[in-house]
């Protein structure tokens, strides 16, 4: 009976990765893109991971999958931004925002916006609460918008980077069990930042 049960999960996961890797190969270059910067808005490191993992198969172009990834999470930096703003002047929205506390807010996010996105970008987790906090405090968005895509090019190109080796080594050594491991690599990456965030301090 545990033999008959263990056959049917492995035919059972065979068909669910095969199913999702014929769906990136089939589909049009556009609407792979739209995925991956729709999937930024909901979970950025794990669309990261997944496109990096797609092209270390060969089924996602390396300058499609980054140039998608850049263009999401910039725009949704700057969604997160205007969220912040919109609750600074909505009181219903201000609701769903988790913002810092601070008595000088405005002052400290003008005078350390640079810091706050360049340091949060790097830290997993700690993107919506900066960054909505930025546009509730009215921090200057030149300055916010040029430092989050800076640091959107670095962290993006690093994490893809990254995944696109260990895509790669999962390819040759795990064969069919490749999505096994790319699921555990993604989940500890998430389970990090979940960690990092649930610590995470905001002091001047």
């Amino acid at each position: 009976m545990p033999f008959r049960l263990s056959k049917r999960m492995s035919a059972l996961w065979t068909t669910i990765r095969v199913t999702i890797e014929a769906s990136w190969t089939s589909a049009a270059w556009w609407l792979k893109a739209f995925w991956i910067i729709l999937g930024t808005f909901v979970l950025e490191d794990a669309t990261t991971i997944l496109a990096a993992m797609a092209s270390a198969q060969g089924r996602l172009a390396v300058p499609l999958a980054l140039g998608a990834l850049y263009v999401g999470v910039a725009a949704g930096d700057c969604l997160l931004y205007a969220m912040g703003a919109l609750g600074k002047h909505w009181h219903f929205w201000r609701r769903f925002l988790t913002l810092p506390k601070h008595e000088h807010g405005h002052k400290w996010f003008v005078r350390n916006v640079v810091r706050v996105v360049v340091v949060s970008r790097f830290i997993p987790g700690a993107r919506l609460p900066l960054y909505t906090a930025a546009g509730f405090f009215a921090a200057p968005f030149k300055a916010f918008a040029l430092s989050a895509v800076s640091a959107t090019l670095v962290w993006t190109s690093l994490l893809f980077g990254v995944s696109l080796h260990v895509g790669t080594w999962m390819n040759a050594h795990l064969a069919e069990w490749r999505w096994v491991g790319m699921i555990g690599f993604m989940a500890t990456i998430l389970f990090v930042g979940r960690v990092i965030a649930r610590f995470q301090t905001y002091s001047d």
